[in-house]
């Protein structure tokens, strides 16, 4: 599957960087739940964390696109599909944090793991990584 004009590194970051979304996206979504039913969790390094970690949803995307471009001709429909559809939930779940104050460790919690969910279903799909 590797084109020999995409340097291996960038394919290794790529799958790397697939796991670091999974885990840091379902543990900011944890968190916020729990949260959500307990004050002590409403800290600063929270919001911290959910930014690195959805932060890292963009990072994987950009990282995707670059590697797709040496890769023309070959299909990664649903690939693509759930990598953008990750970075539109990260656009979605900040667009509502106005609208949902009272609810915003719900929205971030089941966001968070939305998104680490669209992660492992991209890995189950059988075409692995770019």
């Amino acid at each position: 599957m590797l084109v020999s004009a995409t340097p291996p590194v960038l394919v290794d970051t790529h799958e790397v960087l697939a796991w670091v979304v999974i885990v840091s996206n379902g543990l900011a979504g944890l968190w916020a739940l729990a949260a959500h039913r307990d004050e002590r969790f409403r800290v600063k390094q929270l919001w911290w964390f959910t930014a690195f970690a959805e932060i890292a949803v963009f990072v994987q995307v950009v990282l995707g696109v670059v590697i797709l471009q040496s890769h023309k001709g070959e299909d990664y429909g649903f690939h693509v599909l759930y990598g953008f559809s990750a970075a539109f939930a990260v656009g979605i779940i900040y667009s509502y944090r106005g609208q949902l104050k009272d609810k915003k460790y719900l929205l971030y919690g089941f966001g968070g793991l939305f998104i680490m969910g669209l992660g492992l279903r991209l890995l189950s799909i059988g075409q692995g990584a770019i």
